[in-house]
């Protein structure tokens, strides 16, 4: 083979196309960005860091993903984008050297009942096309193994469109998986007609125990009443079959109650369209308490949970039905299916290999196929997500990551420390969003924002290697090697919560005495069975308050002083000092702005571009008409109240003419969470993740429970805001508490009066105690995984 002989020894001129080695930001202004210019090597891994709100995610997700995103959507024809969602232009002056960017978030995954593990990844499909192929006996295509495809069957005349036209008799037919009993759900919901009456009672005498419903004056009472189809002096058991359907189940039908004309309908519909159709997070407290004692959900007994039909469990591979399969640990079906050698099927097997093989090894082997995908925590949907991503083929992609470290153990935290090297060294730019030391540590380089959250944030305070983060004086060099000292003296337990024969989901029949009056952390490997435990498992009225990490519901016009419960007693006092009606003082009621209704802004649809939002030229974005903002309360308007920061309104509240006790202890108490830079109006839409969750627990520091069980609550907090959440847990315990915490944090670890360690693996390698203790017992004895990592951590 001949082989071109050099005779120019001199160095080639470099290529154009390799001077573009950066991603260049000029002039970033989204969110609390303050005109932010940086560059950030391609092929390199970069961390953003930084106390929480100073602006990483408005940076990163809000800036590069979405300007990625937006580019590459409008490749795109006009009529496909309509389809789309619809992105504007971050707020930025130059975005040069963009690749494809691929977002991998902490969203929950979509809470349909139907959507599981298997579902939401490719795993499912390739299962389903497997059983359809071998199978036995053969019961159709891959669609009749499916729970989402219902069986359908059709006969009748077509007529045919060719030549002399004829009418054909035909019949279709479309076999699914689904079972018909709880249509692919696996549950099946029912009403406990003792919570609704009392049927040694009658109507007359208020036999209702449905909240709201007076039998003298409520007119729904009254429909029952006087309907006709029921007696309303007899007890409802003593009622007739014919009157006990028509009370019950009775279709709709008017009638005439007191001369006005109503519609009378049965009970069970009724109470499904009043309270059973309704968002429950946004219920009051005591109807959605009297919703969750009336509405069971039992495992449907037609499916056995398995969701599918009886032909589709039937048919099985050796002694495996797909829903034997799907009921695995993912990591044992993986063995599962490299047992299987069929040359018919190869290249199916060695895909579905591959899925299977990436979720053991991002840690998620414990899960199975069927579990319900609204079930997963933040880290482990987000870990999902990035199941797809490991074995891609592309190259030169931008890959963004939200925190990933969320809900793993020190343990884990190195394997993940790996998979974000490896995606990097396949030639790809990473960037991650993170907090957590280890993963700072494993940097090509680092931006660190600051120096504050909020307004006090958004400009870079630090940009260069970790060593030189280090070097550094800005708050994230300063706290970056901080470890928290073992607790010398714990305190004593006041009493316990007895938990026995805990079999939910992994645990093994667990007994385990909580400890009352103390700071107790529960901690273990993920999938260890800490949440199966704390959440699924403590006595019903043990006094509990529970701070998940679910998400906050609220639209764009929701913010913290509506989410509070705060701007109740601002209202009120402004309506006292001015002789006025509250309702003016609320955006959205009387005192909005006609013009934008009290929104602000001006939204214009523009199809398939990124709507326009405008301020409104009306209220100039302060949301109220302007004869409201004539009345004032302290020589503040509502609309300069609603701008100031916490500290500040808590100041404004505390003392003075506008001294309002009720709001002034709402304000603190979100001062006491680290959110005293926040402003009352901002839109809860535009918190981070931490933000949210440090919002959730201010909010639940007033409610009356003794227990209070907290679920990672150092997610999205920098390392100098975990100093203050430790502060904030001994003043709750202190002040007569019981302190419940599901945490991998050391820090908290370090800080705990107890430590309930579970494991010693995830899944069925879990679910059993493996030590209860003081952290300076479980460092000295080193004998768990999390012993080992906290003594490391503690220098011990």
């Amino acid at each position: 083979m001949s082989k071109a002989t050099r005779t120019d020894t001199r160095p080639p001129a470099p290529h154009a196309a390799d001077g573009h080695d950066l991603i260049r930001v000029h002039g970033a202004r989204e969110n609390n960005l303050k005109d932010v210019s940086i560059e950030i090597p391609k092929r390199r891994l970069t961390v953003f860091t930084g106390v929480s709100g100073s602006g990483k995610s408005s940076l990163v997700f809000d800036t590069i993903a979405a300007e990625s995103q937006r580019l590459i959507n409008e490749t795109y024809s006009a009529f496909v984008q309509g389809f789309m969602p619809t992105l504007a232009r971050p707020e930025v002056d130059v975005l040069d050297g963009l690749t494809t960017a691929i977002s991998v978030d902490q969203q929950r995954m979509g809470g349909d009942p139907r959507s599981t593990v298997g579902t939401a990844t490719d795993a499912n499909a390739m299962l389903r096309i497997l059983f359809s192929r071998l199978g036995e006996p053969h019961i159709g295509p891959p669609s009749a193994y499916s729970f989402n495809t219902a069986s359908v069957r059709a006969s009748g005349a077509i007529t045919v469109e060719r030549g002399n036209k004829k009418a054909v008799k035909a019949t279709y037919q479309r076999t699914g998986g689904m079972c018909t009993r709880c249509e692919g759900r696996g549950t099946v919901s029912d009403i406990d007609l003792a919570q609704l009456y009392d049927d040694s009672k009658s109507l007359s005498e208020g036999a209702f125990t449905i909240p709201g419903w007076k039998s003298d004056s409520q007119w729904t009472v009254q429909v029952y009443a006087q309907s006709g189809f029921v007696d309303p002096d007899k007890p409802i058991r003593d009622y007739t079959d014919k009157e006990l359907r028509a009370f019950l189940y009775g279709e709709p039908v008017k009638v005439k109650v007191n001369g006005v004309n109503l519609t009378y309908e049965g009970l069970i519909p009724k109470i499904q369209k009043s309270f059973l159709s309704k968002d429950k997070e946004a219920m009051q407290p005591h109807i959605r308490a009297f919703v969750e004692r009336a509405v069971t959900f039992t495992t449907c007994p037609e499916c056995e949970g398995t969701r599918l039909s009886e032909g589709a469990r039937s048919s099985r591979i050796g002694k495996v039905s797909i829903a034997d399969a799907c009921a695995m640990e993912i990591r044992d079906l993986a063995e599962w299916v490299r047992s299987l050698d069929e040359p018919s099927v190869a290249p199916l097997l060695t895909a579905l290999r591959h899925t299977l093989d990436s979720f053991v090894e991002i840690g998620l082997g414990y899960l199975s196929l069927d579990r319900p995908a609204g079930t997963l925590s933040g880290g482990e949907a987000q870990r999902v997500r990035m199941i797809r991503h490991l074995g891609s083929s592309l190259t030169d992609v931008t890959y963004v990551f939200d925190e990933p470290t969320i809900g793993l153990h020190p343990h884990d935290i190195q394997r993940m420390n790996d998979l974000l090297l490896r995606l990097r060294d396949k030639g790809n730019t990473v960037l991650v969003v993170e907090h957590k030391p280890e993963t700072i540590a494993i940097a090509d380089h680092v931006v660190d924002l600051g120096p504050g959250a909020g307004t006090a944030g958004g400009t870079v305070c630090f940009e260069g290697t970790v060593e030189g983060l280090r070097a550094s004086d800005t708050i994230t060099g300063r706290h970056l090697d901080d470890r928290a000292g073992l607790k010398e003296d714990v305190r004593e337990p006041t009493g316990v919560l007895e938990i026995r024969g805990a079999t939910a989901h992994n645990l093994q029949d667990v007994d385990v005495d909580i400890p009352l009056g103390v700071l107790c952390v529960v901690t273990g490997v993920a999938g260890s069975g800490k949440s199966s435990l704390i959440h699924g498992s403590l006595p019903a009225g043990a006094d509990v308050v529970s701070v998940d990490q679910s998400p906050i519901k609220g639209s764009r016009r929701s913010n913290p002083a509506t989410y509070t419960g705060l701007l109740d007693p601002i209202r009120k006092a402004f309506a006292k000092a001015n002789g006025v009606k509250p309702a003016l003082f609320s955006a959205n009621s009387e005192g909005a702005c006609p013009t934008c209704n009290g929104a602000g802004v001006i939204y214009t649809d523009l199809a398939m571009m990124a709507g326009v939002a405008t301020p409104c030229e009306d209220c100039e974005g302060k949301r109220f008409q302007p004869s409201v903002l004539e009345y004032r309360l302290g020589g503040r308007d509502i609309s300069e109240v609603l701008a100031m920061p916490v500290d500040e309104a808590a100041e404004f509240f505390g003392a003075g003419e506008a001294r309002t006790p009720a709001a002034h202890r709402i304000l603190e108490r979100l001062a006491d969470v680290g959110l005293g830079y926040l402003t009352l109006g901002q839109p809860l839409t535009t918190l981070s993740g931490g933000e949210r969750q440090r919002l959730k627990l201010a909010t639940h520091m007033a409610d009356k429970g003794g227990v209070y069980v907290l679920d990672e609550p150092t997610t999205g907090l920098h390392l100098a805001d975990v100093e203050q959440l430790l502060g904030l847990l001994d003043r709750l315990v202190d002040s007569g508490k019981s302190v419940i915490v599901v945490e991998h944090h050391q820090a908290v670890m370090a800080h705990a009066d107890w430590i309930i360690d579970l494991g010693p693996g995830a899944g069925h390698d879990g679910g059993r105690i493996v030590f209860e203790g003081t952290p300076a017992d479980l460092v000295a004895a080193r004998s768990t995984l999390t012993g080992e990592h906290l003594a490391a951590y503690a220098g011990a």
